[in-house]
């Protein structure tokens, strides 16, 4: 059995990467799915504020003040940065997992592209 080829410092590397994504997950706030309209900013200008989102496959609609628009923007916002997040740690969490793990016999390497990395 032969281990993968990788320096213990770029390991360190991606192991404190992660450990910088898990403190960005605690320092997010609140979170929502959907978006929010400024209707005002439509053509022809309408009043008000709204927030979809899809619940079944049916687009759920509700009407905001602009205290509830600029919160819900925020928390949409924080929805998308967590999707970016998470979607990072699994590819350093997959580059951390194959480099420590044992190759026996593997006919072809693995590539990044098959991990998910890039």
């Amino acid at each position: 059995m032969v281990a993968m080829q990788k320096s213990p410092t770029s390991v360190a590397a991606l192991q404190r990467e992660y450990q910088r994504l898990r403190q960005s997950l605690a320092r997010l706030g609140y979170i929502s799915q959907g978006s929010v309209v400024d209707r005002s900013r439509l053509r022809p200008a309408r009043s008000g504020y709204q927030w979809t989102r899809k619940v079944k496959a049916k687009t759920i609609t509700v009407a905001l003040s602009q205290q509830e628009f600029e919160a819900f923007h925020q928390a949409i916002d924080n929805h998308r940065k967590l999707q970016g997040m998470i979607r990072r740690m699994e590819q350093v969490s997959r580059r951390v997992l194959f480099n420590n793990r044992f190759q026996d016999r593997r006919r072809n390497p693995l590539r990044q592209k098959v991990l998910g990395i890039i």
